[in-house]
């Protein structure tokens, strides 16, 4: 496949106060800002990326989604999500950058984050504008963390660990929303590898029934699941995964409709144009004219 149009980065890409090991960095926002230029044209990460503002305002899309940027909002995007901001005036805020392995090496299980409903595949999940006593709360865990990486004192990695958590516990607790209360254990753990097989296998398989047997459920099931815990059919969610990747690779401009069609195995590039309409609206070239700027 050809090169992508927007960069990939990885933490060693980025001027911030990194860990030693490359894992982790943590920094006030904008002076993160003004060391990457880099950063402001449309451009994805190999790790896990939060963002908590304290002032400022703009825009920040996401996957397509545009987001408004504000005091108290707090962003969270896992590896691979396509974004770019576009400011106006003065931002400032917190930002925190760990790799998917940064619990792992501190023998912490790092499906811990899954539990949190904004580290989920909702990208609408994921921004949340945080209650005035929250902002000051995590305000100042965001600060420490910041401090720890500066000083990088013993153990310092592992007492990040447990700010970032209490973070991740704050916001969870000012959004009640995000979760329900009511779903069993065992069907978000089947959501979970549900999620995980699409991630692995959108490309080539689209039918839920396929999934279900590899989860060792019926198709009822997992579509019931799904509603519950969604408020989708298991059908839309590998739709919507399917959808998402044609709009990453569609901003490739090195990439033919044919090539995108090929790559999500469609047949041909007819009925990969009927598709991306049928649920989009748009055409794939109307919607790559539209979003590549």
């Amino acid at each position: 496949m050809a090169k992508p149009v927007y960069p990939t980065f990885g933490i060693c890409n980025i001027a911030a106060n990194k860990s030693a090991n490359d894992i982790l960095n943590a920094d006030r926002f904008k002076g993160y800002l003004s060391s990457n230029p880099h950063l402001q044209v449309v451009h994805k990460h190999t790790f896990y990326h939060m963002v908590f503002f304290t002032e400022g305002s703009g825009k920040h899309i996401i996957d397509f989604i545009t987001f408004p940027v504000q005091k108290g909002m707090i962003y969270f995007m896992k590896p691979g999500q396509v974004h770019n901001w576009h400011f106006e005036g003065a931002v400032d805020g917190y930002i925190v950058n760990f790799s998917p392995t940064f619990f792992d090496q501190l023998f912490i299980n790092s499906q811990i984050i899954e539990q949190f409903a904004f580290f989920g595949s909702n990208v609408e999940d994921q921004v949340l504008l945080l209650s005035p006593k929250t902002q000051e709360t995590i305000t100042h865990l965001f600060e420490n963390i910041v401090l720890e990486q500066i000083a990088k004192a013993k153990s310092s990695q592992l007492m990040i660990a447990t700010l970032l958590m209490q973070i991740f516990l704050q916001v969870n607790r000012d959004s009640p929303h995000l979760y329900k209360q009511e779903s069993a254990t065992y069907n978000k753990l089947i959501l979970r590898n549900f999620e995980q097989l699409i991630e692995d296998n959108f490309r080539t398989i689209r039918l839920p029934k396929d999934y279900a047997v590899s989860l060792y459920i019926t198709p009822n099931h997992l579509n019931a699941l799904c509603k519950d815990i969604l408020g989708l059919s298991a059908g839309e969610v590998i739709r919507n995964r399917v959808l998402l990747e044609a709009k990453r690779l569609l901003i490739n401009f090195e990439l033919s409709i044919s090539d995108i069609a090929s790559e999500l195995s469609f047949k041909d590039n007819s009925y990969f144009t009927k598709f991306f309409k049928k649920y989009t609206g748009s055409t794939p070239e109307a919607f790559r004219n539209n979003n590549f700027k």
